[in-house]
Formats: C-alpha cells, structure tokens, sequence
C-alpha cells in the first residue's frame, strides 16, 4: 500500500510542477509585476508540496532509522538488540513465528514471511521475502520493517549486515524445549503489545501440555526414533525441543546424548540403536516426503512390531503454537492406552 501511496504523491507532485498555475499566470501580467508574483507563487508552491508530501507520510512510509522511542532487549541467542517502543511492521523468516505472530494478536502488522508461511491462511496473502535460508534481502528492505524475526543463530550471517545498516533490527528466536516454545511465545507477546493475549494462549497450552504428561506419567517409557529425513539419514539431538517433546509423550529418545539439535546420524549407528518405535514427521507442507523408514531402520523392533507413526510434519517441525498438537498426537500414538 505505502508503495501506492507514494506513486500517487509523486505525480501528484510533478503535475503541480509541469501544469501548475505559475505559467499561464505570469504570461497574463505586466513583465514589471511578474518577478514579484513568480517569487510568492512559488512560495505558495513549496508550501502546498510539503504540505501533500506531509499527508502521504505516515505509519506505512515511516523509516526505521527516524523512530526515536526505542529500547534495548536481550534475544535468545544472547544479543543486545534495540527496537522501538511500538512495532508495528514485521517481518517473519520461519514459519512458527509467523504462527506465533498470529496466535497473539499481531498479524495485522506482518509485512513480510517466506514461501513456506502457510498457516494461517492470512499468512499467504503477506508479501514473500523468499525461503527461510536465503531470504531476499533487497525486499526485507523495501518493506521497512521495525524488526525481522529469525528462527535460529544459523540464518544471521548471511545478512544481518547489511539490515544493520539500514537500521533494522533482528531478533532471534532458538527453543530448545517445550517450555522455551512458552517462553518466546510470552516474550514476542510483549514486545508487540499483547501480554495478555500471549499469556492467554500459554496459559492454555500449558494445561493441554501437563495432561499429557499426566496421562503418560505411570506408563513405560518406550525407546524411540525421530527420523527427520531418511536420505541422508537425519533425527534429532540433545539440543533439540523434539527431545524434550518426546519425554513429555512417554518415550526416551534413542539420540538423547548426540550433541547438536539435528545431527546427521551413521547407518552404524541407526543399527545399533534398535528402537522400539520410529516417529515419522510428514505429511503437512512436506506432502509424502519423509513417509518411509530409513535402510538402517528395516529391522529394528519398532518395524518388526509395526510400531511406525506418521505424524503431521507441521505440528513437530514448527515450535509453536501447533506443537502441542503434535506433542498429544505423538503421545496417543506411543501409549493409546493411556488416553482411553
């Protein structure tokens, strides 16, 4: 809209310029007079130009780097960031922080989110900025946001620069558990004004997620493996919130101990771990992919006992506000008996 905004100034502008009155009047009057007039018409004309110039201004064309009101925030990766008071253009590069955006209130003020931001459907309509590794840094820029909100460290090198130098400020979200999800949900609630929106919601998917852990509290944990991808064979670590996901279900994860959140793991290794169930992420927006177990994996008690869950890839590879689905359908999956 603000791009509208300023076309229609513009040539507003330079019809005044090239039509206005100034000619066809100063061709009327006598050559002695038309010094004199030509100077207050043209005083006239810069006074009407600003004046048009100051009402296509506003919130939409409001540069980053002209906001006064600002103050300094820690984010999840440690770094000091200044933002301003009152943020009213956002820009996603993740998926679950769009969810989340939207979940507290804030999606009337997102500019700008990846191709893979489809949910809610409001989320398509947002101008794209590109995927989520190698976003387009010339449109993050074109859409002036106060803050551009990043899913992990990892995606910071490549452009952090130059949004620095164009004033722009980047916040950093990296969960590693369930109640770290909770906790950047509270936070960008407060950033953006809706405490007690975000608090709200949190409070609710606490209660959902301390009745699963409740139901599975008494039950055997069962040995699992998360497979996120099968070629090359990738599952999750001990940094990763899928971890700490999978305890809460009333499983043990075959990869606790590997360091890292989502380490590529050895066909060796995937032998020797002998899971008694497997959790497939797929469906969702990664369609079929994901839907077979990996080699490794084929004889493995989990497959021999036909203990293979498929789970809506959206609701475990997004931390936020959907997780909690996937921690229920994960839970039901690994102990029915429990929620009978």
């Amino acid at each position: 809209m603000y791009f509208q905004q300023a076309l229609e100034c513009a040539g507003r502008a330079r019809r005044r310029r090239r039509f206005g009155l100034l000619g066809q009047l100063l061709s009327t009057y006598p050559k002695r007079r038309r010094a004199t007039l030509a100077a207050a018409l043209q005083i006239l004309s810069v006074s009407a130009l600003t004046i048009v110039t100051a009402s296509c201004s506003g919130p939409l064309n409001q540069d980053p780097s002209s906001i006064t009101e600002t103050r300094e925030v820690s984010d999840e990766a440690g770094r000091h960031v200044r933002l301003p008071l009152k943020i009213d253009r956002i820009v996603s590069l993740a998926p679950n922080l769009t969810e989340i955006v939207y979940a507290i209130g804030a999606g009337d003020r997102l500019v700008g989110d990846t191709e893979y931001c489809d949910y809610p459907a409001e989320a398509k309509k947002v101008a794209k900025i590109g995927d989520t590794m190698r976003p387009s840094v010339e449109r993050i820029i074109a859409l002036k946001p106060h803050v551009v909100l990043v899913s992990t460290a990892s995606q910071l090198e490549a452009f952090t620069k130059q949004l620095d130098q164009q004033h722009i400020a980047v916040y950093v979200t990296n969960p590693q558990s369930l109640d770290d999800v909770f906790r950047s949900i509270q936070t960008l609630g407060d950033l953006f004004g809706e405490h007690d929106r975000a608090a709200k919601l949190v409070a609710d998917l606490r209660k959902r997620a301390d009745a699963v852990e409740a139901a599975t509290k008494q039950v055997k944990p069962v040995r699992v493996f998360y497979q996120l991808s099968g070629e090359p064979l990738y599952t999750i670590g001990r940094e990763s919130y899928l971890t700490d996901l999978v305890r809460r279900a009333g499983g043990v994860s075959a990869t606790a101990d590997v360091p890292g959140a989502f380490p590529r793991f050895s066909d060796e290794a995937a032998l020797a771990a002998r899971p008694e169930a497997i959790i497939l992420p797929t469906g969702g927006s990664m369609g079929n992919a994901n839907a077979t177990v990996a080699s490794p994996l084929k004889n493995s008690p989990a497959v021999l006992n036909n203990r293979i869950y498929k789970i809506n890839d959206d609701h475990l590879s997004r931390p936020g506000p959907r997780l909690v689905e996937g921690l229920e359908e994960m839970a039901r999956a690994l102990h029915p008996e429990a929620f009978k």
